[in-house]
């Protein structure tokens, strides 16, 4: 079937390229008639938090559920006339201006604890309605813009919470990532020509991708980061599989096929791969699904998107380009242009392979230490959420978040928030205060607002401020003891209070995943596991895999622990201070790491097992399929590190987090586990290697990765072909 949908796409070139030039303007115009909107929510049925939030919703209180601050700083005191005036006409314009807004300003009764004992620093409270990320952007900037107006000597003002945070995720980031795959690919394959045509493929995957996610917004919740994520990976995996398919295209044309039959043979084999490689991301990424939270769901649908799309481009443009480039394929080519790609098995990285098996114990312990010493920092990682602390003194949300730590402590950037039904009105109202004065009384609480009911009389909110700042586990423990002790030990059953905010809620999201991690990482693992015994028919090669892949990755949450969570270069990687480890990041980095390491599986063993079957023999197997791929391993590794590394370089402190993870984890995937173990352990297992029981031969099906004909048939049939017919 490949053979006959790349020898389609190869002779209708012309319409196939038309073909995506019109998908891909027709997808952007419907995601633009759509107009959806991101949203980012962290809601988890079943939680304390999230029973809070619900009270929230269906209350006036409704204009509580997202908070954000005002903060300003007066060098003569906050209560001077023109600070007084111009803040209050500040905060009286933001109330007419944004919908679905409540205000409270330090200059009332019931902000006036809002202003700090030595009277420099206030801020003013701004609560919004829950509304969708571009929205609460746009109000963000609309508050700034009237504070523009505020020109008053000696005042300072800056804007606290995600509301006013820098909303430019990617962008630059994608362009740094291009221009660094541009550079590597014209080094690997020394030709202007094959450099241009992994990344016009994956360019026009991952553009028809990106705008059909914005479409599938409108009917699925999904992040704001998610076309960021989508682009990361999605350009990543394009490029690469673009690249060993150009790869094999210049191999069969440099053993002698004419450009048809190296287009048909490479999407035969490499074209092959590049469907279950992709496939086993797709799998991977949608088992997040099994953590059943509207966030991951939302990315993992986009993600999932983005790597369907770039491998049909893979497998339907891609052919049509080389079809119209032939075998000028190396024109353009570079003074140091290597060796053609037919020749690899005289390369150096066979005499790497060769070097590796001749000492496989001594590569094999040492490759092992390196990746159990830098997943070391992976037993202290502790989960949670980062905030503006951990942003640049560049950013405004910075600077307000020192501000009000400097006015008020570190604790009052997260307050709790407790909300409470009450039925009987005053006498749970009565209830409520005795809990106020109890909270006030409480050990490791800075202040408690005394309870506030709403015009019906059904809900109270009342909100706490910790000692701590809100990524301390001190905090974490406040909410539990609150939420065990405090809370019922006041009410005894006679109200229903509930402790949340987004401190609270941080902390059960981070429970919640901590909680259902291993039920997503067996599942993942089993099914990753049972795909690799199919296709390469052997138990201890996929066996083998999983425990490797499972190394790298832990290697890579090392690595993550060590720079944001203990601070080790963290300024190199523009993070303000240490925090820690995202709760969603970990079970993003194993889904997309694991399917992508499980690509560099695929393509180095089903070139491996393509040489065994040929040849009977294991060492020299593993010592022809190192050669002839590790050079495209390593190129396609360092695209997507830098690819991915790029993303360090933004401004959103969770997106550097992936960044960091995915390319440390792709990094030591092709290098010491690919290019080390791999060969050390294959040739340490020898012929067990392709081990499998009859019994269970007898039952799998047959998954033939790497084509239905050998080059040598290819080529005998070739030579047929250009016989001359004998006429008797």
């Amino acid at each position: 079937m490949l053979q006959r949908l790349a020898r389609a796409m190869y002779r209708r070139r012309r319409l196939v390229v038309v073909g995506w030039i019109l998908l891909l303007i027709a997808t952007f115009a419907l995601a633009s008639s759509v107009k959806g909107a991101f949203k980012t929510e962290f809601k988890l049925p079943g939680t304390e938090s999230q029973a809070a939030f619900d009270l929230l919703e269906k209350s006036s209180f409704r204009n509580r559920q997202i908070q954000a601050q005002i903060v300003f700083r007066a060098k003569d005191g906050v209560q001077t006339p023109a600070v007084r005036d111009a803040m209050q006409q500040l905060i009286d314009e933001v109330e007419r201006n944004v919908e679905d807004i409540d205000v409270v300003s330090p200059y009332t009764e019931q902000g006036a604890r809002q202003i700090s004992l030595n009277g420099n620093i206030a801020y003013a409270e701004v609560n919004f309605a829950d509304r969708s990320g571009e929205q609460l952007t746009d109000a963000g900037n609309e508050i700034q813009q009237l504070a523009q107006k505020i020109h008053v000597p000696g005042l300072t003002v800056e804007f606290g919470g995600d509301v006013f945070a820098d909303a430019q995720v990617g962008g630059a980031s994608e362009g740094i990532g291009i221009l660094a795959a541009m550079v590597i690919l014209l080094v690997a394959f020394g030709s202007v020509l094959a450099m241009g045509l992994p990344i016009g493929t994956a360019l026009f995957g991952i553009g028809t991708g990106v705008a059909i996610v914005l479409t599938v917004r409108t009917i699925v919740d999904m992040p704001d980061f998610t076309t960021a994520a989508v682009a990361m990976v999605g350009l990543g995996v394009g490029i690469d599989y673009a690249l060993f398919i150009v790869t094999r295209y210049r191999e069969n044309l440099g053993a002698g096929l004419d450009p048809e039959r190296s287009v048909t043979r490479a999407i035969d084999t490499a074209g092959r791969a590049v469907l279950f490689a992709g496939t086993t991301v797709v799998i991977s990424v949608l088992g997040l699904l099994l953590m059943k939270t509207s966030i991951m769901r939302g990315v993992a649908i986009g993600i999932a998107i983005g790597v369907l799309t770039t491998m049909l481009a893979s497998v339907t443009l891609l052919p049509a380009l080389l079809g119209f480039v032939g075998r000028n394929i190396d024109k353009f080519g570079l003074p140091h242009r290597k060796r053609p790609e037919g020749q690899a098995r005289e390369s150096g990285w066979q005499r790497w392979s060769h070097v590796i098996q001749r000492h496989p114990w001594p590569a094999a312990i040492i490759g092992l230490a390196v990746l159990l010493l830098l997943a070391v920092p992976l037993l202290s990682m502790r989960l949670g959420f980062t905030d503006a602390g951990n942003r640049p003194t560049s950013e405004t949300t910075r600077r307000a978040y020192d501000l009000v730590a400097d006015g008020f402590g570190p604790g009052f950037n997260g307050p709790l928030l407790l909300a409470a039904r009450t039925p009987d009105g005053q006498a749970d109202l009565a209830t409520l205060q005795r809990l106020s004065d109890r909270l006030n009384d409480t050990d490791g609480v800075a202040f408690a607002t005394p309870p506030r009911i709403n015009d019906e009389g059904t809900v109270a909110v009342m909100q706490v401020f910790p000692t701590t700042d809100p990524q301390a586990k001190a905090t974490a423990d406040l909410v539990n003891r609150l939420r065990d002790d405090v809370v019922p030990a006041v009410t005894r059953g006679e109200v229903d209070v509930k402790v949340g905010g987004v401190t609270a809620a941080a902390d059960d999201f981070a429970s919640y995943t901590a909680a259902r991690l291993p039920l997503f990482i067996s599942a993942v693992l089993i099914l990753s596991f049972l795909l690799l015994m199919v296709v390469f028919r052997s138990v201890l090669v996929p066996l083998k895999a999983v425990i490797m892949n499972l190394l790298s990755i832990g290697a890579a949450y090392g690595v993550v622990v060590a720079v944001f969570q203990w601070g080790w270069g963290a300024s190199l990687v523009g993070v303000g201070r240490e925090a820690p480890v995202e709760a969603w990041a970990p079970v993003f980095i194993f889904a997309i790491v694991f399917g992508l390491s499980m690509d560099y599986e695929v393509f180095l063993l089903s070139r491996i097992r393509e040489e065994y079957d040929r040849t009977g023999d294991n060492a020299t197997a593993v010592a022809d399929g190192l050669a002839l791929t590790a050079r495209v391993i390593t190129a396609a590794a360092l695209i997507m590190f830098f690819v991915f590394g790029s993303f360090v370089l933004g401004p959103e402190v969770a997106l550097k987090l992936m960044g960091l993870g995915l390319a440390v984890a792709v990094l030591i995937d092709a290098t010491i586990v690919r290019m080390v173990l791999v060969p050390a352990t294959m040739e340490l297992l020898g012929d067990w290697n392709w081990w499998l029981p009859k019994w269970l031969d007898r039952i799998l099906p047959r998954v033939h990765v790497e084509g239905e004909h050998t080059l040598e048939e290819e080529l005998a049939e070739l030579e047929a072909e250009s016989r001359p017919t004998r006429v008797s």
